[in-house]
């Protein structure tokens, strides 16, 4: 089995013995009459119920998912920390192509088992899953979140995950270049799907210039025409790293975009996009602060959207979620001072804060 670089994974050594184990609890879930294979990690409940997305994806192996759901819910331990939330992390995978697996019968198959937990994991959507899929699972399950208001939910978590990364691209250009504002700054949106043309929405608003790229031509072929003249598109995330006097790089899809192939040739000053585990592996921070890149931790500025389903089990209200994702500008700010203070990248600051806070949760 691999990992998102294609390198070997022992699952069982990274649960139990490397640094990016220590989970609390996996757990495998099969219901053959709906053909639902599904894994479900929690990381942490240091801080609370562990709270995380469901990624439904044709993963190449079972173990290929499994090491997927364990980097997923480490992941969402810290961005929950660092988002101030009294939530752990925890992921889940859904095994199989959405496109062709995914039914009723199947996604209630998985409420069920998610419910089993009795609470210690709340679900709701990642790639893959949508909030039609949550009112599903929600009908077995009630620590799910991300519903349609229509079902008392918030609805899409894509519009403040986008509000949030937009955010934190101000707070680099207040750090890099004394300004927040994107105006005249050429941005690179790779991934225009669910966050990706929102994010989009808040750079023109704010004078960017926008130059984007996705793997699904009819995706690219939208947002190009809802804002025609305004978008340009290149044909693959290869070109667009090295698209000249690029300023910001902004990885909106899957994870791993940034590695010892991209780094050396990006053009971009500053990374800050809503792809989850963006580093492909520990020491690419290093390499980017090398060139002069200045990172700003993907679960910090995607942040956004789980702030908005947190919400939503306190009885959801758009405003508040807003003001509290705000704050990603100013919590972007705060780890980049205290990596110019510490002497490390912004990356391993953002890890000591968050990881702080859950020790202090844990009284220890």
């Amino acid at each position: 089995m691999t990992d998102v670089t294609g390198a070997p994974v022992d699952v069982l050594h990274t649960l139990f013995h490397s640094e990016q184990g220590g989970h609390e609890q996996v757990v495998l879930c099969q219901d053959r009459a709906s053909g639902l294979k599904a894994v479900i990690a929690i990381h942490s409940t240091a801080l609370g119920p562990a709270l995380g997305g469901t990624r439904f994806y044709p993963y190449a192996s079972e173990g290929a998912a499994v090491a997927d759901a364990l980097n997923l819910a480490r992941g969402m331990s810290y961005k929950n920390a660092m988002a101030g939330l009294d939530h752990g992390g925890g992921k889940a995978v859904i095994i199989g192509d959405p496109g062709v697996i995914k039914t009723e019968e199947l996604l209630l198959a998985y409420g069920r088992c998610v419910a089993s937990l009795g609470g210690r994991y709340v679900t709701a959507c990642d790639v893959g899953t949508y909030v039609a899929d949550m009112d599903v699972v929600a009908r077995e399950c009630r620590w799910t979140t991300g519903r349609s208001p229509e079902n008392g939910g918030a609805g899409d978590s894509s519009v403040l995950t986008a509000f949030g990364v937009f955010q934190g691209m101000r707070a680099s250009a207040q750090h890099l270049w004394g300004d927040p504002t994107l105006r005249g700054r050429k941005v690179g949106v790779a991934g225009v799907g669910k966050v990706g043309h929102h994010l989009v929405e808040h750079l023109l608003s704010d004078g960017a210039q926008v130059v984007i790229t996705d793997v699904r031509e009819d995706t690219v072929r939208h947002v190009i025409d809802k804002h025609a003249g305004q978008v340009t598109a290149v044909a693959d995330t290869e070109a667009l790293i090295r698209v000249e006097g690029l300023d910001i790089y902004a990885p909106c899809a899957l994870g791993g975009a940034l590695n010892d192939a991209s780094v050396p040739v990006l053009t971009a000053k500053v990374v800050c996009g809503a792809a989850n585990n963006q580093l492909a592996h520990p020491g690419v921070e290093k390499d980017l602060a090398d060139r002069g890149i200045l990172y700003a931790p993907d679960y910090v500025v995607n942040a956004g959207g789980v702030i908005q389903v947190a919400d939503e089990l306190h009885g959801f209200d758009f405003d508040r979620c807003k003001v509290k994702a705000a704050g990603i500008f100013d919590t972007t700010l705060t780890i980049f001072a205290r990596a110019n203070d510490d002497g490390i990248p912004p990356a391993a600051a953002a890890d000591r804060i968050a990881e702080q806070r859950m020790a202090e949760a844990r009284g220890h």
